[in-house]
């Protein structure tokens, strides 16, 4: 995404595209639909917990690792091989992007590098930052091109920049936004798609859209699968505002995929109460 331009909030810009101001009320309502039920008055930790567990699934889901609800929640060694190591950042990640929020605004950079450090889990000079020239991206299932170091380096200090900076823009915009910039860059040498959606999670909690991480938009993503959010990506990649507001949309639906996954949760748990 370019950042430069006419209007001084070019976020806010986007918000102004064709469908884009529909998708912004669906998913809110969407949103207010989970946060009415009257399980949420007396069990939201549970419901939060239990979107955790399966926004994490979802993630993974993505990134090549496509495991069976009852086998996350069963197994306890995720280093085993690499569709468990892929679930266990996954997991990991889900866990430590609560703890982000308040570092989110002030230093966006310093998150991304924290997510990818918590990801990698590993302690080699190339992990917690962006990659050097020269360096490779394993990231098989995003067949983009990819960027050079240098316009990685312009485009993230360009976002934390908007981050910073504030933006009048709906949380839905933005957080499409942060993951789809971070998709299109790859700017670390592994895990990607892991580390942009946690920071599109933190986006859409830090942001009040979401304050208690209930509605996983990774659950929705995975469930529109990935040849739909690749074909989403494509349009965001090639910056026409057709394209941007198809990866919007296409973010947006996720969520509201991920809001009715929590709404039968609670209507599960409210049976069970009976």
């Amino acid at each position: 995404m370019s950042t430069t331009g006419a209007t001084a909030d070019p976020l806010a810009a986007l918000g102004s595209l064709p469908g884009v101001a529909d998708s912004v009320e669906s998913v809110r309502k969407s949103v207010d639909r989970v946060y009415g039920h009257r399980v949420m008055r007396r069990r939201s930790n549970e419901i939060t917990s239990e979107a955790a567990l399966r926004g994490a699934r979802g993630s993974a889901a993505l990134s090549g690792a496509d495991w069976a609800l009852e086998e996350v929640r069963r197994r306890s060694d995720f280093g085993v091989d690499d569709e468990a190591r892929v679930m266990g950042a996954a997991l990991r990640l889900t866990a430590e992007a609560g703890q982000l929020l308040s570092i989110w605004r002030q230093s966006p950079l310093r998150v991304l590098a924290r997510l990818h450090l918590v990801a990698a889990a590993d302690k080699g000079d190339e992990i917690g930052r962006p990659r050097q020239a020269g360096e490779t991206v394993d990231e098989p299932l995003i067949e983009l091109p990819l960027p050079s170091a240098a316009e990685v380096s312009g485009r993230l200090e360009g976002l934390s920049e908007l981050i910073s900076a504030g933006s009048s823009a709906p949380a839905l915009v933005t957080a499409a936004v942060v993951q789809g910039e971070l998709l299109a860059l790859r700017p670390f040498v592994s895990h990607n798609g892991l580390v942009a959606r946690a920071a599109a999670r933190i986006v859409l909690v830090g942001s009040g859209l979401d304050p208690k991480s209930v509605c996983p938009a990774e659950v929705g993503h995975a469930e529109l699968g990935r040849a739909a959010y690749l074909a989403a990506l494509d349009g965001y990649v090639s910056g026409t505002p057709e394209g941007m507001a198809a990866w919007i949309a296409h973010c947006g639906s996720a969520i509201e995929l991920g809001a009715r996954e929590s709404t039968a949760v609670c209507e599960a748990l409210q049976r069970g109460a009976a």
